[in-house]
């Protein structure tokens, strides 16, 4: 297990993670302390804990947000899959609808070729 050291509104903090996470930890926590400036340039000095507790607020809101998002792009990529598979359907019902029209006319013209056969064979005069 790897350790980081992080600083977060002017502390040093050191924390575990797993290995080859310590660059991305690293990020995490500049962006919370980012959040913190930010928030103490709104506030002032309100307080450290105080800080962090608004930080944690507005990443636990951000994370709501995005969650709805990512529900809602969920269901409109299973309404698109829906629907695919509904016009998957549809036209393969068209192409078997389209191949027993084909059969048929196959059918109905080999009947016809037989029938001229028929007939020319019946009529013929002999020489």
């Amino acid at each position: 297990m790897a350790q980081v050291s992080v600083t977060i509104s002017g502390r040093v903090y050191r924390m575990a993670c797993d290995d080859g996470q310590e660059d991305y930890l690293a990020r995490l926590a500049r962006d919370v302390d980012a959040r913190i400036g930010q928030l103490r340039s709104a506030f002032g000095e309100i307080g450290d804990t105080r800080l962090a507790v608004m930080a944690a607020i507005m990443v636990a809101d951000e994370l709501t947000e995005l969650r709805k998002r990512l529900r809602t792009v969920e269901n409109e990529i299973e309404g698109l899959r829906d629907a695919r598979m509904s016009e998957v359907s549809r036209i393969e019902a068209s192409e078997r609808a389209f191949a027993d029209a084909i059969d048929g006319a196959a059918d109905r013209l080999e009947r016809l070729a037989r029938s001229l056969d028929q007939g020319m064979g019946n009529g013929s005069v002999a020489a």
